[in-house]
């Protein structure tokens, strides 16, 4: 017998339909069910890839007398964090603050006015590590509910303020710029020279730090602070983390090394990771960078996208009902598969009987290609070619078993990181119209660009996710800042005014439904459901802060058109992090990018030609051939075409040929044809 939950668009919630538990989806039924009969509210959060949340539906909401004890003293509702960012966002909040950390499963208690009185995250059946047993937390505040309901009140009342207080952000300097080297040594002095990355186990790594200290490098020409980053990324690329049979990153590694990874595979994780590798290939020219970046681009294409052009959130940790099972081995089928080359393929990755998780093998290589090439009598090629048929081989035995499930909803600000990233590799990899792996990227964003456009917005109105046809009601700032910085991507890709006018329409709606008068955004809309704060995120965590995808949207749309209020907007926005910066950088990545492109000196490219003028061609190839963070670039045939950015208004071509401006600080360098010269006005 199914419960609410099955008429859900949502995996999760789909996860709990069959549950003995009376579960809710989030709505006026539930909330109006928990104040008719004074119940307290279970809250129970997750997501469909979340190992955790499996083990404790399993061990719990699919467990009779827990569910009759559940159904008989609250409203239980379950929430796909997912769907609702904006209660995930409030309620971690609260369960922090009772309880030290977070995570999910999030199990929070509410009063019927959604007040907040006590909040875990797993909970087991019986009572281990120090955790007390989920029926034992249900029988005690059932009975605290009952009697000493005055105290449950009194706490929710505490908790509410408390939430109140730390939503009021202070206002900071908007001045950033004499903090960013002294920053940027900051995060160097904690970076791990051992394994990679910041931060004991569990090690998640973090794609916005590592571009902004990228972008900083080179706006800044410091060579010397590339090692930092290539050391980073290669660590991260070497496996464990990275799937290197079948491209992707996992969401995190359990241990130090980057060796053991929780092994889902998130659909942002994927997109950002990808990005700094594009990025970093770009400014090193390290074949392994570029093949980083395809890898997990094609892995994206193959395994989380649907065929209307979609991507999915994730995949699931777990197959067959365990974490990893999909992923790992044991030598007896490295063996049987590899044959005769095995041997090669056990130095290359040290492989013993014995495993290195739990008597099973996680790949990751240990062994570099020079040593290999020494120990075995090979040259490079050869052992670039032994490994990629190894690789080939084990992924197709891969192939057969049973995959991971997939949480195949479309979130709309996820893809708006993908089609960022598709975008840039579509121009960055080569002519799009002539270079095959160029064109399959660019096919692939102008894909998801139009499945969003349409199925994501219909009749006009952003939504935050869809399923089978099926969008929900809801909308975040985060879903229209992405999307409208991935479309700008792409338009700067083609130079389709489409894109560029579908970008700016997104953010006036942003600025109409979002905009706090004080400074910054909402993550809701100002038409959006009344919860019991109303959420500013300004931290980034695992995904870009809304507030800092506005910011950036709005001042490179400032530098396409010159619009006074889109910089006044996004100055007053970066008011709300500077002292935040200042004390935790690590946690404010993206904002640390976009606050170097605010007060450095941006520089507006503006390209007028003909698509088929091959010195058109070569005066971009000058732009792209870099990685210039702090450039954006508007493109138009002559004479130029209607809808497009203020950037190109009044320019001509210099004697019949494609023309190339470049203006910086309010100031514009001579025009050239040339693209010798041009490169040269970048460079300066």
């Amino acid at each position: 017998m199914t419960n609410r939950l099955s008429h859900s668009a949502s995996p999760y919630l789909l996860q709990h339909a069959n549950n003995p538990v009376d579960w809710y989806p989030w709505g006026e039924e539930a909330l109006n069910k928990a104040k008719a009969e004074n119940k307290p509210i279970f809250l129970s959060i997750g997501y469909a890839a979340c190992h955790w949340c499996h083990v404790m539906a399993h061990e719990s909401f699919e467990d009779e007398d827990t569910a009759k004890l559940m159904n008989e003293f609250f409203v239980n509702i379950k929430v796909d964090r997912e769907e609702r960012p904006d209660l995930d966002a409030i309620y971690m909040q609260a369960t922090i603050a009772m309880t030290g950390s977070g995570g999910w499963p999030m199990s929070v208690f509410l009063t019927p006015d959604l007040k907040p009185f006590y909040a875990g995250t797993y909970l087991p059946p019986t009572r281990s590590h120090n955790m007390p047993a989920f029926k034992d937390v249900l029988s005690g505040l059932a009975n605290a509910w009952k009697n000493d309901r005055a105290e449950i009140v009194k706490v929710g009342e505490q908790l509410r303020s408390h939430l109140q207080h730390q939503a009021k952000i202070q206002i900071g300097e908007t001045n950033l710029s004499a903090h960013l080297n002294p920053i940027v040594g900051v995060i160097q002095s904690t970076y791990d020279w051992g394994y990679g990355g910041w931060g004991d186990a569990p090690k998640f790594p973090q794609p916005m730090t590592l571009e902004f200290l990228l972008q900083h490098a080179v706006l800044n020409k410091n060579d010397a602070d590339l090692k930092l980053i290539r050391h980073c990324l290669h660590a991260m690329a070497r496996g464990g983390l990275y799937d290197v049979l079948g491209g992707g990153f996992s969401r995190y590694s359990i241990d130090q090394h980057w060796r053991i990874p929780h092994f889902e595979k998130m659909l942002y994780d994927n997109a950002l990771l990808a990005r700094v590798y594009l990025h970093a290939w770009q400014v090193t020219k390290e074949p392994a960078c570029k093949k980083i970046v395809q890898e997990t681009l094609d892995f994206a294409a193959r395994e989380m996208l649907n065929e209307r052009g979609g991507f999915y959130s994730s995949l699931n940790a777990d197959s067959e009902g365990k974490e990893g099972t999909f992923y790992i081995w044991t030598l007896a089928e490295i063996r049987e598969i590899l044959k005769e080359d095995s041997d090669f393929f056990e130095a290359a990755y040290e492989i013993t009987a014995k495993g290195n998780w739990a008597g099973k093998i996680v790949l990751q290589k240990e062994l570099d290609d020079d040593y290999l090439a020494a120990r075995f009598g090979l040259n490079l090629e050869a052992v670039s070619a032994k490994l990629a048929d190894a690789h080939a081989k084990l992924f197709a035995a891969r192939e057969k078993r049973i995959r991971p499930s997939a949480d195949d909803k479309v979130i709309t600000a996820w893809n708006g990181l993908m089609l960022s990233t598709l975008a840039e590799a579509a121009r960055i990899f080569g002519d799009y119209q002539k270079d095959e792996l160029a064109k399959k990227y660019y096919l692939l964003a102008t894909r998801n660009a139009e499945f969003l456009l349409s199925e994501l917005r219909p009749a006009g109105k952003l939504r935050r996710a869809w399923r089978d046809g099926k969008t929900t009601n809801d909308v975040f700032l985060e879903d229209y800042a992405a999307l409208a910085l991935g479309l700008l991507e792409l338009y700067q890709t083609d130079f389709d005014n489409r894109w560029f006018s579908l970008a700016k329409e997104l953010t006036h709606e942003m600025i109409e439904l979002f905009s706090d008068p004080e400074g910054g955004f909402f993550d809701t809309p100002n038409n959006g459901e009344t919860l019991l704060i109303r959420p500013k995120e300004i931290q980034d965590n695992a995904t870009p802060s809304g507030n800092a995808l506005a910011c950036e949207a709005l001042i490179k749309l400032y530098a396409f058109d010159d619009e006074p209020d889109y910089l006044a907007r996004a100055e007053k926005t970066l008011e709300l992090v500077t002292d935040s910066i200042l004390r935790y950088p690590l946690g404010f990545g993206k904002w640390l990018s976009v606050a170097e492109t605010a007060q450095g000196n941006m520089k507006q490219a503006a390209v007028l030609g003909g698509a088929e003028d091959l010195n058109f061609q070569i005066l971009l190839n000058a732009i792209r051939v870099k990685f210039r963070p702090n450039v954006v670039v508007a493109a138009s045939p002559f004479p130029i075409a209607e809808r497009s950015p203020a950037l190109l208004k009044e320019r001509i071509l210099l004697n019949g040929k494609a023309t190339a401006y470049l203006c910086e600080g309010f100031m514009c360098k001579n025009p050239t044809t040339e693209a010798d010269i041009f490169a040269e006005q970048l460079n300066a």
